[in-house]
């Protein structure tokens, strides 16, 4: 059990979990990036966190404003305060991803570059 959670501790800082898409095709899925972006914000690494996957800080940023929003609501007794607007949200992520893949993909095939190098 202890070696499983350091293998799984060593994939999460490294290269992260492989990604079957990108193995069989060379492109990036829409979810490339994403758990080394966890990694880095969790280490306090917030741009390059970004840079790996945008949609690990845009989901830790909303779930804070939900909770204080939900905790100010409640304390103040004004619903308003509560944003709740979960198709909002999600619809800001669905794009956040879409534009991330296609121009994470852009700059792999056309321009030759990798923006999710391994982590060191």
């Amino acid at each position: 059990m202890v070696e499983t959670i350091k293998i799984l501790w060593q994939m999460l800082k490294g290269q992260g979990i492989p990604c079957p898409f990108k193995f069989l095709t060379g492109l990036y899925c829409p979810g490339c990036g994403g758990t080394r972006a966890v990694w880095l914000l969790l280490t306090g690494h917030i741009l390059l966190s970004i840079q790996y996957h945008p949609l690990v800080f845009y989901m830790a940023f909303m779930a804070a404003v939900e909770v204080v929003g939900y905790c100010l609501a409640k304390k103040l007794r004004r619903p308003g305060l509560y944003l709740g607007r979960y198709g909002l949200v999600v619809s800001v992520g669905v794009a956040i991803v879409l534009i991330n893949w296609i121009f994470k993909n852009y700059m792999l095939v056309v321009r030759g570059v990798d923006l999710l190098p391994p982590l060191s």
